[in-house]
């Protein structure tokens, strides 16, 4: 051990030890994929050339799921990595100062060339037009696309920084009221953004203000379809903090006031709120009428229909089976939830990484309820690792979730491997 209490320092440091071993392998990163997946049974796909990159890039370290598969694919000891792991885990520690956690890259690449990578700033008094308005969204637009890709603990800060910046422009310069009606939908769609972020975040910012701002702001704008989402964001978020009552009183509004005029995808969005908070709440029947409405709206979808409202770029149909399935998870219905989920998660973007930790969890829900704790073992395997990766609150809170669910099954020898791995001794 080293002085600092971390891993000699003299040891080959994980990322580079996998990848000089691969290239003395002759093989490829999809090669070295496709080995490590042969050797982990309880695999369900989703190792790519992605992840051995960022293994071997140390941007992530390979955790417990995936370690012995590695040593077994380089064809070297198991602790021969595990000792690697603990160098580059010391090496981390032993630097000082904030670590990057690539917000700034991502931005970079989802902005346009010549835009900057800070805030638009305040200009006290200064008149602002259309132009600058167009660059809030255009930011809210890459911020909501980088959520994607970042988890909440490492865009918080940003996204918080943006909203900001916004409302002092709004508040401080002078503008038409077109452009002033711009700003505040930007404003809206920003606390959209904020607020959704800081629900990933523990002890972050106080959420339910963001909400209740960005509410504001889009009411005030006119933005009828708009403040329905900035309600449905506010719902869910009091719906997975275990306010039920609350949740389903919020989601119960969205339809008037998200108005006769909102876009397809819109209502679908609404609906599937309406779904969650309903059958958190235990009123079964209405999440599941609330689900058949969200089908429906989704299908009179049309490309083009709501080019204008780029906050509801995700809203397909794969989400909505996401949420269908989530649904029949809770509901108990696990006939219904496993396939919708498997067919999901079978095409679901690998980079994707919090979003697989958050469906695999829930695919581990519904195995186990129909019977199945090997299947979910493997799906739980799936969610800690990947949960592991990633700073996400929402994340971490489904891998506990997972874990209690399984300690009930601890006697089948592929639960209590994942157990034994990831949770502590059951008593």
């Amino acid at each position: 051990m080293s002085p600092d209490g971390g891993a000699n320092q003299d040891v080959e440091r994980l990322g580079s030890l996998i990848r000089r071993l691969r290239e003395d392998a002759g093989m490829s990163q999809g090669e070295l994929a496709a080995a490590a997946e042969r050797h982990q049974p309880r695999s369900h796909g989703g190792l790519d050339v992605g992840q051995i990159s960022r293994w071997e890039r140390e941007v992530r370290l390979i955790g417990p799921y995936w370690l012995p598969a590695m040593a077994e694919a380089l064809g070297v000891p198991e602790e021969r990595l595990r000792r690697a792991r603990a160098a580059s885990k010391a090496a981390r520690r032993r630097v000082r100062g904030p670590q990057p956690t690539g917000v700034d890259a991502v931005l970079r690449d989802l902005l346009p060339p010549d835009e900057p990578l800070a805030a638009v700033e305040t200009r006290a008094g200064a008149r602002v037009g259309m132009r600058d308005a167009d660059r809030i969204l255009r930011r809210a637009h890459a911020l909501r696309l980088a959520d994607d890709l970042v988890a909440g603990g490492d865009l918080v800060d940003a996204a918080m920084q943006e909203l900001n910046a916004a409302r002092e422009l709004f508040n401080a310069s002078s503008h038409s009221e077109p452009v002033g009606r711009r700003l505040l939908v930007g404003i809206a769609e920003l606390a959209q953004l904020a607020g959704w972020v800081a629900s990933d975040v523990t002890n972050g910012p106080d959420v339910a203000r963001v909400f209740r701002l960005g509410a504001a702001a889009a009411r005030e704008a006119e933005d009828r379809p708009l403040l329905g989402q900035l309600l449905g964001s506010w719902a869910y978020f009091e719906t997975n903090r275990g306010h039920h009552s609350l949740g389903r009183d919020l989601a119960l509004r969205l339809g008037t006031e998200s108005g006769p005029e909102a876009p397809p995808r819109a209502r679908s969005l609404v609906a599937d709120r309406t779904a969650w908070c309903s059958v958190r709440a235990g009123d079964v029947q209405t999440a599941l009428r609330a689900v058949g409405e969200s089908a429906e709206a989704l299908a009179e979808h049309e490309p083009g229909d709501d080019a204008d409202r780029h906050w509801l770029y995700w809203v397909g149909d794969d989400e909505r089976r996401i949420m269908e399935a989530r649904v029949y998870t809770v509901a108990r219905r696990p006939l219904r939830a496993v396939p919708l989920l498997r067919e999901v998660l079978a095409d679901y973007p690998a980079d994707h990484t919090r979003e697989l930790a958050l469906y695999y969890s829930w695919l581990a829900t519904s195995l186990l309820d129909g019977g199945e704790p090997e299947e979910a073992a493997a799906a739980a395997g799936r969610t800690l690792e990947l949960s592991a990766s990633v700073p996400s609150a929402r994340a971490a809170a489904r891998s506990k979730a997972v874990l209690t669910a399984l300690r009930p099954h601890a006697a089948v020898p592929e639960v209590a491997e994942v157990l034994a791995e990831w949770g502590p001794p059951v008593a």
